[in-house]
């Protein structure tokens, strides 16, 4: 039985409901999951499928396009429609579905040399339009399913298969990337932090138009350890910087009475800068607001991500604003010139018909 009462999740009005319980396994294939022992993908697989029930949708209204790499093998393992399609191009593709399909939930699964490389004009000028997906940016800063190339993201100096010497590029930073695009929805999460990454899955569901959610990913065996500053229990507390909405920005290691070192307060130069907790006021630290529409804050925080080994890096919800989508506009479009032609044939068929006539010799 189906239904289209509105969810809490307003992205997905238009996409047909259900009443049917629901659970992780029906949203779990029958195809072998084929990643390597320890893959950070198993994480976001067990949780996006434990979620997806959450949506109250029905499978077949659900569909996940990938292009090419490990991540992007993630359709093959999930009960719902799929696409893996070309390399790079699963946001042109997803854009097509999204536009000439209002009732299905459409969701794009890539990686960081899939998405920020050969893939990137797509990417951006799908933020840019505002269509209306969820794509889940997977970032282990290397190219794993060819063996271990360096990628946009990887570091500088990174010494690999193809830099033997050390990297020379400069790194994309994907969270910048998607606010310079304007992206209407971006933030960033873990894939070991299961109820972060949860939380993220959902506001991201929730909104109507792009969302843009990077996902730190380890690869075990080509990249092990990118991650360690934000994952290992003796360093996470500094590394990690929490965006809540509403709530003063502050992190570090905790005193005796469980109040964080450090914080966020606004620079002299316009940016945002870390300072500690006992150099300050309260009143100086900065206030996390996701829901200004101007970008100017959201990427200053981006930029406390360092190039490097992520000594520290804010996690959260940037960005999530209100925009016309770009499907939306351009169904409304498509019924207007409909309307339109009516009008036309109407007033042909008049003429057709009408009462005066001509006789030709």
């Amino acid at each position: 039985m189906t239904t289209t009462e509105p969810l809490p999740f307003p992205g997905l009005v238009g996409v047909p409901t259900s009443d049917e319980k629901q659970t992780g396994k029906d949203y779990t294939s029958d195809q072998e999951v084929r990643w390597c022992p320890g893959c950070g993908d198993y994480a976001v697989l067990k949780a996006v499928q434990s979620f997806l029930p959450d949506l109250g949708l029905r499978r077949e209204n659900i569909v996940f396009v990938s292009g090419i790499g490990c991540s992007s093998r993630f359709p093959y393992y999930l009960e719902t429609y799929g696409m893996h399609s070309i390399h790079g191009r699963a946001p042109a593709i997803a854009t097509g579905i999204a536009t000439a399909r209002e009732d299905l939930s459409v969701w794009v699964v890539t990686g960081d040399g899939d998405a920020l490389s050969i893939g990137g004009n797509h990417l951006i000028h799908a933020m840019r339009r505002n269509v209306n997906m969820t794509i889940l940016l997977f970032n282990n800063r290397i190219y794993g399913l060819t063996k271990g190339q360096y990628s946009p993201t990887s570091e500088p100096g990174k010494v690999t298969k193809s830099t033997p010497a050390g990297s020379v590029d400069h790194p994309f930073n994907p969270v910048s990337l998607a606010l310079g695009a304007e992206a209407t929805f971006v933030a960033r999460t873990i894939d070991s932090d299961r109820r972060h990454l949860t939380q993220v899955l959902a506001a991201a569901a929730a909104h109507r138009g792009t969302s843009l959610v990077e996902i730190y990913q380890n690869c075990p065996i080509f990249n092990d350890g990118a991650f360690d500053a934000i994952k290992n229990p003796d360093t996470k507390a500094d590394a990690i910087i929490p965006l809540t909405q509403g709530e003063p920005i502050r992190f570090g290691q905790q005193d005796e009475a469980g109040n964080p070192s450090k914080g966020i307060v606004r620079s002299a130069t316009g940016g945002v800068e870390v300072v500690d907790l006992n150099d300050v006021d309260e009143a100086d630290l900065l206030v996390h607001d996701a829901h200004t529409d101007d970008p100017t804050t959201a990427f200053a925080l981006s930029r406390l991500t360092d190039a490097g080994v992520l000594h520290q890096s804010p996690i959260g919800i940037f960005r999530q604003v209100a925009r016309p989508t770009y499907d939306d506009q351009a169904r409304d479009q498509i019924v207007t010139a409909s309307a339109s032609q009516d009008d036309h044939r109407s007033a042909l068929t008049s003429l057709i018909s009408g009462s005066d006539t001509w006789t030709v010799v």
